[in-house]
């Protein structure tokens, strides 16, 4: 009988399987499937793994956020205002613009409005910005997170090559590349219903609702034959995994990818009749 003291161990039994040194990346991918086969460690251990590996070949212009989908606050907007913006659209930080969104002058942290509510007679918002990181479209996202965490910014600004604003990128999105969806407590859960209707009129829902119950709440006639939830639909029509901002118009109903990862998608903003709306 062997004595388990001489057993080798979880390091040395990776460390082994790596002595056949790779030649490209699909062989690492290979052999860490094949590590993740033998048990050397779990799915979630490969899915990171992955992530990790996809981070180091991906640009910014690949995860940020489109300048059409930007939610900004206008500095010449009154408080009053934009403090109802920032409360429904819940995020912690806000690009701060001056007269058009190709201006970002700033960036507003949600909790420095508390300042106006508490009376404060000296607030004025151009004060309280922060200094604004802007990126090239062709950032790698490896670099772009160690940028990250050595400055304590979760926040960027991506600029095309002619200096516009191309689109936002946070430090969530690049982790996400990484370990999946990240949801925050201003996400709606699995405790809560799939379908939410916002003030605009639109619904935010959630990719896993089953078309019957799509079609019940929002009067549609989609087959559930070839697909049975919302997110396979979409994904049929797009053909791919659809990057978020992406949309998609399927009969009178515009699609549009709230949050989605490198593997999944989990939100959309779904519009009736868009055409009919753009008429009036």
């Amino acid at each position: 009988m062997d004595d388990p003291l001489k057993q080798p161990g979880l390091l040395e039994r990776v460390s082994a399987l790596f002595l056949r040194e790779p030649g490209d990346r699909e062989q690492l991918l290979a052999l860490l499937r094949s590590a993740y086969e033998r048990n050397l460690f779990d799915s979630d251990a490969l899915s990171m793994i992955e992530g990790v590996i996809q981070v180091s070949e991906m640009q910014a212009r690949e995860i940020m956020i489109p300048r059409s989908q930007m939610d900004v606050i206008d500095i010449g907007e009154p408080v009053d205002k934009f403090i109802r913006f920032v409360i429904e659209k819940a995020h912690s930080r806000f690009p701060v613009t001056e007269n058009d969104k190709n201006n970002v002058i700033g960036i507003l942290l949600a909790k420095d409005l508390l300042r106006y509510h508490a009376g404060d007679e000296e607030f004025n918002v151009r004060d309280m910005l922060r200094p604004v990181v802007f990126i090239p479209e062709s950032k790698r996202l490896n670099v772009l997170l160690k940028d990250f965490r050595t400055n304590r910014n979760h926040i960027a600004i991506v600029v095309d090559e002619y200096g516009g604003v191309a689109g936002l990128v946070t430090i969530e999105d690049v982790l996400e590349q990484i370990v999946g969806d990240i949801e925050d407590e201003h996400d709606f859960d699995e405790a809560e219903d799939n379908i939410v209707k916002d003030p605009d009129g639109h619904y935010r829902v959630k990719a896993i609702t089953e078309i019957v119950d799509f079609n019940e709440r929002l009067g549609a006639e989609f087959s559930d034959v070839e697909y049975d939830t919302v997110g396979g639909l979409v994904l049929h029509k797009f053909g791919r995994l659809p990057k978020r901002g992406e949309s998609v118009t399927v009969d009178h109903f515009k699609f549009t990818v709230l949050r989605a990862d490198s593997r999944r998608l989990y939100t959309l903003l779904v519009e009736k009749n868009p055409a009919q709306a753009e008429q009036q």
